[in-house]
């Protein structure tokens, strides 16, 4: 069978929100334009320098059904749970948190000269495994693996294997790949993704091509953009005048119905309305 190209579906310009309690940042998955991009459910992009836009962090907040996943890029997050687990995570750090039946947890980045700057993505969990235990990954920076490649490209292999390398998150429902990629100028870079996959791009320094066919035209993508991929064997990127670092994620669709309500993702009505009744009544978090 010929391999196939995955071609361009949709470009996404992130939404500004305000979430927490009052933490500035770019949505891209989890908008009226992209709502759910199966098994991802939110992608948001955090980036200041001005204290004012992120000190007041996410305090105490509940989850269920889900899983996050927290990338640092520079600057450092506070955090803490109900079940006793507290930690810091910073530059290059990746914290994976299953929240399964129920977790109540606050996320602080710290005033910092750098800033902070990262992203939070949220992934579905199937049915089977919406009510699992709470659990942590935390994965400092020296764990995860950096290819080299001939060329100047460099990848760093947070979950999925490349090029015989294995990221450290492993045991994830929706067996995702998770890379960050940086491409140098006049340099082009290509990845097979297991046809059947959700997959897409998201450009945040520098700008790049996805190829849009196999003449490898398309538009030059410039940040921060979301670059929805269809449905093939391999994704290309190729750089003019500027060098690119993005993110690239797949994920295996769930094809089940979702239930959602604020950071609750269930299969159905009856079951967000239990999770608020437990809320209520003070039996949300179990040890």
């Amino acid at each position: 069978m010929k391999t196939m190209l995955r071609k361009i579906e949709q470009i996404i310009e992130p939404e500004p929100v305000t979430e927490g309690a009052g933490v500035r940042l770019n949505r891209s998955i989890g908008t009226e334009r992209l709502d759910y991009l199966d098994p991802f459910l939110l992608l948001d992009h955090f980036a200041s320098s001005n204290r004012r836009d992120y000190e007041a962090g996410f305090p105490l907040h509940p989850h269920r059904g889900i899983e996050t996943v927290t990338y640092v890029l520079h600057g450092e997050v506070k955090h803490k749970d109900t079940l006793g687990n507290s930690g810091r995570i910073g530059a290059g750090d990746v914290q994976w948190m299953t929240a399964g039946r129920g977790i109540m947890h606050e996320e602080m980045p710290q005033v910092r000269p750098e800033g902070i700057a990262g992203f939070q993505l949220w992934v579905n969990l199937p049915a089977k495994l919406k009510m699992t235990r709470p659990r942590y990954q935390e994965i400092r920076a020296g764990e995860v693996p950096e290819i080299k490649k001939e060329g100047g490209t460099r990848i760093r292999v947070i979950t999925g294997t490349v090029d015989g390398v294995r990221g450290p998150v492993t045991g994830v429902a929706a067996d995702p790949i998770y890379l960050d990629v940086l491409i140098p100028a006049h340099a082009s870079f290509m990845q097979l993704i297991e046809r059947g996959r959700t997959a897409f791009v998201y450009v945040f320094e520098g700008e790049a091509k996805f190829a849009g066919d196999e003449k490898e035209d398309g538009p030059m993508i410039s940040p921060p953009r979301l670059v929805v991929l269809g449905d093939g064997d391999y994704v290309k990127a190729i750089t003019g005048e500027s060098p690119v670092r993005f993110l690239l994620m797949s994920g295996k669709p769930l094809h089940e119905p979702i239930a959602r309500y604020g950071p609750f993702v269930m299969n159905t009505e009856a079951e967000i309305e239990q999770t608020l009744l437990e809320l209520r009544q003070g039996t949300f978090v179990t040890t």
